[in-house]
């Protein structure tokens, strides 16, 4: 048995772009070896995603229709009950998931909210899942109030290169992101962090984005890597559409990188093909969102996932799982 690829911090440009530019099958074969080494590759970590608090968000996402800023039509909403998002959580945990994620249209939390927010991971957590939230930018002693309600998770996506960065926003900086999740951390929180494709950036920029997070002094634990939903009234509304070898490639590049993080196949499955989706599970993807939402953007329906999960051989990972050998 070949030994186990290195967990590296020190990749250079050159590297990853050497190995995102592989000949396809080669680049298919040296990501799927890694992951094998580190991962069943018959597993897959099911999530579910609720938005709890929906709209009016300050930011300016160019691809997000929960800006109040980017012409999309999407009223505002209050942070929902928390016994709702708990009667929630059961409901996702008998339908197989292991992980369930909160996720609040805001730049950042207010502290008015803390009490409820903290009250949902408490509550999550007594059923026995695993907890994440996305909540924007914390403020140190907001990261020490979640993590001391069990926070297993942060998810604070840098969404795009450093470089093509202000194209997509410009209400917070690349350095923004980075503290935040150096910041969470820092606190003992596991973070979650990964970007977009296909938002019209070169494939410079999603080499770039996979090197940001490859090189922290701590690999992300999840990196989710989504396709880009084209939203109607968004500045993104009319972007040319990724040709999918390119996503295929930004997933296997995330694991060459990461060989020990889940990579989730995030947003976008819903204009996967079956076959698509099969070569990122082949690319190292091992975890997906379940549901047929995903905050207010459409997910495959979980019949469809089990479908493909039965052609494919695979099956979900347990509670208290992770997949790894």
């Amino acid at each position: 048995m070949l030994d186990a690829a290195p967990i590296r911090t020190d990749w250079t440009r050159e590297e990853a772009e050497a190995i995102y530019n592989t000949p396809f099958m080669d680049l298919l074969f040296q990501a799927h070896t890694v992951h094998r080494q580190y991962f069943d590759p018959n597993q897959v970590q099911k999530s579910k995603l609720l938005s709890i608090k929906t709209g009016g968000c300050a930011e300016d996402c160019a691809y997000c229709s929960q800006s109040a800023r980017n012409g999309a039509q999407l009223s505002a909403s209050k942070l929902i009950e928390v016994q709702r998002v708990i009667a929630e959580a059961r409901k996702a945990k008998e339908g197989g998931a292991t992980r369930y994620c909160m996720g609040a249209a805001w730049r950042s939390p207010k502290d008015r909210d803390m009490a409820a927010l903290e009250a949902m991971v408490q509550g999550v957590k007594d059923l026995g899942m695993e907890t994440c939230m996305t909540l924007g930018m914390l403020e140190e002693d907001q990261v020490f109030r979640l993590r001391d309600a069990g926070l297993d998770y942060y998810n604070h996506n840098i969404d795009t290169s450093e470089r093509y960065y202000s194209e997509i926003i410009t209400t917070r900086t690349f350095a923004d992101r980075i503290d935040t999740l150096n910041r969470v951390r820092e606190a003992g929180i596991k973070v979650c962090s990964g970007g977009i494709v296909g938002m019209g950036e070169q494939q410079l920029d999603r080499i770039d984005m996979m090197l940001a997070l490859a090189t922290l002094e701590v690999h992300p634990d999840s990196v989710p890597v989504n396709m880009l939903i084209p939203i109607a009234d968004t500045p993104l509304a009319n972007v040319e559409k990724l040709d999918p070898i390119e996503f295929v490639r930004s997933v296997a590049l995330a694991r060459i990188l990461m060989p020990k993080s889940h990579v989730r196949l995030s947003a976008g499955r819903t204009d996967m093909s079956d076959e698509m989706q099969a070569m990122c599970f082949f690319a190292g993807a091992n975890s997906i969102f379940v549901g047929d939402t995903l905050l207010t953007a459409d997910n495959p329906e979980e019949d469809k996932d089990q479908q493909l999960f039965d052609r494919l051989g695979i099956t979900a990972m347990a509670v208290g799982c992770d997949g790894s050998r």
